[in-house]
């Protein structure tokens, strides 16, 4: 499997680098392009997966970016760490759940680096940490395949405000929190997207 590995260091726009990963696909489609991992922060967005509903936005003020990925609503901005992919699913297993699956453990995996515990829940996509007995979201998970292409991707909520996430109810769950890595442990998150990229790719050829 030959991936692309990308990293921006400045925010990318949410509409450019949907536009970026849809061009890659039709590339990737017509064997004209290698897969993708793209690393990168968002400037402030609230963004709609395809299952979201109206009273799932509790500030009706604020503007609302629907998506044609899985999911709800979810909050992006700076402090979250986001992995977008095009991952070409007809070289292996044409298997969405394995694929999840291993997104999953990558960011379990990459925490687990930091001696922060996680865990998934079968019954709410994305990755979660046990906060003083309160289930909290650490990492958020909204996919789309095309093609038997997958991609958009996943974040992971570094040092974000978490008090965006007020004007929401964040992948429409009511009873679970979020949280952010710097609350459970304050340290050093610089190499992080290093660490995860490198669990990323050695779980995709598993």
């Amino acid at each position: 499997m030959s991936i692309e590995i990308k990293k921006s260091q400045k925010p990318v726009k949410y509409e450019d680098a949907l536009k970026f990963m849809e061009k890659r696909l039709l590339e990737i489609d017509q064997n004209k392009s290698n897969d993708l991992i793209w690393t990168l922060e968002h400037e402030e967005i609230y963004t709609a997966g395809k299952t979201y509903k109206e009273n799932e936005v509790l500030d009706k003020s604020i503007k609302i970016l629907k998506t044609n990925r899985g999911g709800k609503i979810t909050y992006h901005g700076p402090g979250q760490l986001i992995c977008y992919f095009v991952i070409d699913l007809k070289k292996g297993k044409k298997d969405i759940r394995k694929f999840i699956s291993n997104i999953e453990k990558t960011i379990i995996e990459t925490l687990k680096y930091y001696q922060i515990d996680s865990f998934p829940d079968k019954d709410n996509i994305g990755v979660w940490y046990n906060d003083n007995s309160k289930i909290k979201k650490i990492a958020a998970i909204g996919v789309r395949v095309s093609k038997w292409i997958a991609y958009h991707g996943f974040s992971i909520n570094i040092n974000n405000n978490l008090e965006k996430y007020n004007a929401i109810i964040p992948c429409g769950i009511k009873d679970k929190g979020v949280i952010n890595l710097k609350n459970i442990n304050d340290q050093n998150y610089k190499d992080i997207e290093n660490v995860l990229i490198k669990n990323f790719i050695s779980n995709l050829q598993n």
